[in-house]
């Protein structure tokens, strides 16, 4: 009997689970036969759960080379359906952030480049935890269809050059499976696991240019600018191997993105940029990510010809007009997005004041992302509901001048008991100096395909 697993080539029965999570505990590089052979066995169910768990815990300790996440990735890419964009666009590019709070920003970057020509084509997860999903906020505009079909998908990348939808069970089926498990034993922050998860569902998506928006701080899950890097140098690596055009920003989220935390405020915030208007912080992160999209999808000849670009369909409305185009296509309520006084709204609003003069030092990121959540605007485990119409609005940033009285942030709820429990925890989130604060920069760093080259 073979054990358990095993089955099919003669090398493959040679090979078992046991062998492979002693090979990796030991810190051991596996080979990509053993990877291949351990994802089918993930995927199908012949290795159980316990083995699966055992093998992550070893990659969490001891790691993986870049060439073992590169293989890891492919091989969770190919345990499903991998799409083929070529016999539809020349090229498309996807963009993908590690999650934050009030990053809302695809809503706003992907009309850019489509109007700019370029073909964009994305799958979105939904929110979990103190981290919104951009799904959640576009379902907050009525009709507004996230399931679409494989099929549907093709077809509206093809006729509209734009289309955004939730991740089907068909992409990356393994990972599904390894991360329900890295979720319960305590392995989510490994590295190499955390990058062949995002990379393999992009990958399957079948996107040749990815843009990866890693963010760092309070409100992220790399806390860290040296763990954020290093997530981003392998992911980056990874596209390089796979044949993907693959560039990563590393930006702050110590603060909110933007002002407004919750889904329909966000989508509103959105629809405000899209106009010229929206933070200023917000409007410039957007423009920098379209930007380098457009010059992963040679665009332009240069990131300052790729700005030009961006900036131009976001003044002209051609931006606004892509935006429409995709609510329209995928079944959402156009005229809620024209009049977006139609969004769903909290019955209760309270803007609170400043609390004391002084300049703001710190706007927890993660406290008002996960005030946000209690409010009823994320989820702590898959299938809670949302409540789209609730969240926050912060009028300040880190660096501002603040005087006593003057109005720091605004919570929407649905109940006075959230209200007031919110306002408490926001006001624990704002710290003041008497002395003056530098404002966070909005970005730390680019990590480019030559950057990997040369360090290796």
């Amino acid at each position: 009997m073979l054990p358990a697993g095993c089955g099919g080539t003669r090398k493959e029965e040679r090979m078992s689970a046991v062998d492979i999570i002693v090979k990796k505990r030991d810190g051991l590089e596996l080979t990509r036969e053993e990877i291949e052979f351990f994802v089918r066995g993930i995927t199908s169910g012949e290795i159980p759960d316990y083995q699966v768990s055992a093998w992550a815990m070893a990659v969490l300790l001891n790691g993986m080379s870049a060439q073992e996440t590169t293989d890891l990735t492919l091989a969770m890419a190919h345990s499903g359906t991998v799409l083929d964009l070529s016999g539809v666009v020349p090229l498309a590019v996807d963009k993908h952030s590690t999650g934050g709070v009030g990053d809302k920003t695809t809503l706003v970057v992907e009309p850019i480049v489509a109007a700019c020509g370029l073909p964009v084509g994305k799958m979105s997860g939904r929110g979990l935890g103190f981290s919104g999903g951009t799904l959640d906020k576009l379902e907050s505009i009525p009709g507004f269809r996230t399931n679409l079909s494989r099929e549907e998908f093709l077809d509206h990348l093809k006729r509209y050059g734009m289309v955004l939808t939730g991740q089907t069970g068909e992409l990356a089926p393994a990972d599904g499976k390894l991360y329900a498990l890295r979720d319960v034993t305590g392995t989510v922050p490994s590295i190499p696991l955390i990058a062949s998860s995002i990379m393999s569902k992009k990958i399957a998506a079948g996107a040749q240019a990815i843009l990866l928006d890693v963010k760092v701080g309070l409100g992220a899950f790399m806390q860290t600018l040296d763990s954020a890097s290093e997530l981003a140098r392998l992911m980056v690596a990874i596209g390089q191997r796979s044949g993907r055009q693959t560039i990563a920003l590393l930006s702050d989220m110590n603060q909110p993105l933007g002002n407004a935390v919750g889904n329909a405020l966000e989508v509103r915030e959105a629809i405000d940029t899209l106009h010229g208007g929206g933070p200023e912080d917000f409007r410039e992160h957007c423009l920098v990510a379209a930007a380098h999209m457009l010059m992963l999808g040679r665009k332009a000849g240069s990131l300052d010809e790729a700005r030009a670009k961006a900036e131009e369909a976001l003044v002209s409305g051609q931006a606004w007009g892509r935006f429409k185009q995709l609510v329209q296509a995928q079944g959402g309520d156009v005229r809620v997005v024209e009049e977006p006084d139609r969004l769903p709204e909290a019955p209760l609003k309270e803007i609170v004041p400043a609390p004391q003069s002084g300049y703001l030092a710190v706007i927890n990121a993660r406290e008002v992302g996960e005030t946000s959540v209690q409010l009823g605007a994320g989820r702590v485990k898959k299938g809670d509901p949302i409540d789209p119409a609730v969240g926050i609005v912060v009028h300040r940033k880190v660096g501002d001048r603040v005087e006593q009285g003057q109005p720091l942030f605004t919570v929407h709820a649905s109940s006075q008991e959230k209200l007031d429990a919110a306002v408490e925890r926001l006001l624990a989130a704002h710290q003041f100096s008497a002395e003056p604060v530098e404002p966070l920069p909005l970005f730390y760093g680019v990590i480019t395909e030559q950057d990997i080259l040369q360090k290796e």
